[in-house]
């Protein structure tokens, strides 16, 4: 895994064990970053996305539910170093919303997320699943 000078890598994760999605937490995600080629980065922040255009399942024909949909966003936030989060980010993403059959990831415009850019997909792109609360909601305590 390639490695930016001070940013740790994380990455999206989390599975589906027949209809049953696993567990998942920041420490998993980890471990599968590590083990990725591909580069992230962690910002925590808010993303503004146009909500309209997330995936809906059409329960009649449900083999005809997009498997991603990419949808323009903004993240907006501070990303993440080994002195915490310091280094402000604002830029275009791209939000890669999967369903996994008739289950399709949800998001809310605006929200607090903890998102992990991949930095080597065409544009920077953060991917939800239906299986994974990804991009995670806001961790700082309350």
């Amino acid at each position: 895994m390639r490695l930016l000078t001070c940013l740790p890598l994380l990455v999206w994760a989390a599975g589906a064990q027949a209809l049953t999605c696993l567990p998942h937490d920041v420490a998993a995600v980890y471990q599968d970053a590590r083990d990725s080629e591909d580069r992230y980065m962690v910002v925590l922040g808010r993303m503004s996305f146009d909500a309209t255009r997330l995936p809906e399942t059409d329960m009649t024909d449900q083999a005809n539910t997009p498997p991603d949909t990419r949808i323009p966003a903004r993240l907006t936030g501070d990303a993440l170093s080994r002195a915490g989060f310091i280094h402000p980010y604002d830029a275009d993403i791209v939000l890669n919303v999967q369903c996994f059959g008739p289950w399709c990831a949800g998001a809310k415009s605006g929200d607090p997320v903890l998102a992990f850019v991949n930095l080597d997909a065409a544009s920077p792109e953060v991917t939800i699943t239906p299986a994974a609360a990804l991009p995670l909601p806001d961790p700082r305590p309350r």
